[in-house]
């Protein structure tokens, strides 16, 4: 009996750049770069089954950038963030066979390309006063919802968190509990979606080897950039998630 895993050539093409990019995500970046992971997977497969085979690989990526970032969290902006996400993994689990997952990444697509549009025509001032707080719950359970159909949950949270200015190392640190928290949170409506079949599990397993990889250089990045080519990276990320999130919807 042959091991049940995908074996076209294309899918690891395309797989093997996008868990490339989730793992640097973990360094922050994720904001935009780790957004593009399974519209760039869904190139060979489809969207639910990119997500599923990047369940395995995002915890262990996730437990790598605890491990990393463990003294830099913003506990008290957690408490606030986290039980907003959870909400937006509930709705989805809910709707999920109901939507149609290009729709999602394309109404996704277009609200982070407005935020950068916004951000870039109008830039804050440094006195500028953060989000309030009801505006920040829904982009947070926003982010929960797109995060369980697409793995796209960091252009709505980043919408919200961005503004706060934080450090890159204190970003990255409370992005990566959150979602880490986030991504626990899903295994069991996907198993009980039928996502975590035998085949998708092996085929994670022959990329999980590129997790530990993607996270080191991410790592490596935060600790050396500056805080002002860090954002500027943040909106590169951004412009190319959400004009390929766009271009799915639009498909």
């Amino acid at each position: 009996m042959s091991f049940p895993l995908i074996t076209d050539p294309f899918f690891y093409v395309v797989a093997v750049p996008a868990v490339l990019m989730l793992g640097i995500s973990k360094s922050g970046f994720g904001a935009g770069f780790g957004s593009l992971a399974v519209p760039v997977m869904a190139l060979a497969v489809t969207v639910p089954q990119a997500a599923a085979i990047l369940m395995p690989v995002l915890l262990l990526m996730d437990l790598l950038g605890l491990a990393a970032f463990h003294k830099d969290f913003d506990f008290k902006f957690l408490r606030f963030l986290i039980p907003c996400g959870l909400v937006g993994i509930v709705v989805g689990a809910l709707l999920f066979k109901a939507l149609d997952a290009r729709m999602v990444a394309g109404i996704v697509g277009v609200f982070t390309l407005l935020f950068l549009a916004q951000r870039l025509l109008f830039p804050p001032r440094p006195d500028s006063p953060p989000p309030p707080r009801w505006l920040g719950a829904i982009l947070t359970a926003t982010s929960g919802f797109t995060s369980f159909v697409a793995h796209a949950g960091g252009p709505p949270l980043s919408a919200y968190v961005i503004p706060m200015r934080l450090s890159p190392i204190k970003f990255t640190a409370t992005m990566a509990a959150f979602f880490f928290v986030i991504n626990l949170s899903k295994w069991i409506p996907y198993g009980l979606l039928g996502l975590l079949d035998l085949r998708n599990m092996a085929t994670s397993l022959v990329l999980l080897p590129l997790a530990p990889v993607g996270v080191w250089i991410g790592v490596r990045l935060a600790r050396r950039i500056s805080p002002v080519l860090f954002y500027r990276l943040l909106y590169v990320g951004m412009l190319l998630t959400g004009c390929k999130l766009v271009w799915d919807g639009l498909r």
